[in-house]
């Protein structure tokens, strides 16, 4: 009966407790104002927490570009400059659909925002806001992106 046990274990649940993180790419969108820079956050959509623009790599899409396409997807940002290398990184667990997380490793792509649409495609899904980043980085569960937002 123990190998049965074994069995499960290294070929069941092992390999989920010791899977690879996958990557995703986030957009920390930022705008200047006269009382300092200000932060974009957006909820989830599952739990309504506060998170950053993010999703999967896109095939054709340099990480950048898919940070930007979630950008818009997410919170409406329709004209923006991305810098073409992340300013840090984040872990968390992703939830899927069925119910099981996996672990993801998020790129952050540093995002001056020149303009939003009041339209786009998840406008009805999410809710978006300014913050400065000290009070972002209260908001976030992610201690490597309150870090990151705490140095912006």
């Amino acid at each position: 009966m123990m190998h049965v046990f074994k069995r499960a274990w290294d070929e069941m649940l092992l390999p989920m407790w010791q899977r690879p993180k996958r990557l995703q790419v986030a957009a920390l969108c930022y705008r200047e104002t006269p009382k300092g820079k200000q932060v974009l956050l957006i909820t989830s959509r599952d739990t309504g927490r506060w998170i950053v623009p993010k999703g999967w790599p896109v095939d054709g899409l340099d990480g950048a570009e898919a940070a930007l396409q979630e950008a818009w997807e997410e919170a409406g940002v329709s004209k923006a400059d991305i810098e073409s290398s992340p300013i840090g990184y984040y872990d968390y667990d992703k939830r899927l659909d069925h119910g099981l997380t996996t672990p993801v490793n998020a790129q952050v792509y540093l995002t001056r925002v020149r303009n939003l649409e009041d339209e786009y495609p998840e406008v009805n899904e999410r809710t978006r806001k300014w913050f400065a980043p000290a009070e972002a980085a209260e908001l976030v569960d992610e201690p490597d992106l309150q870090d990151i937002l705490r140095a912006l």
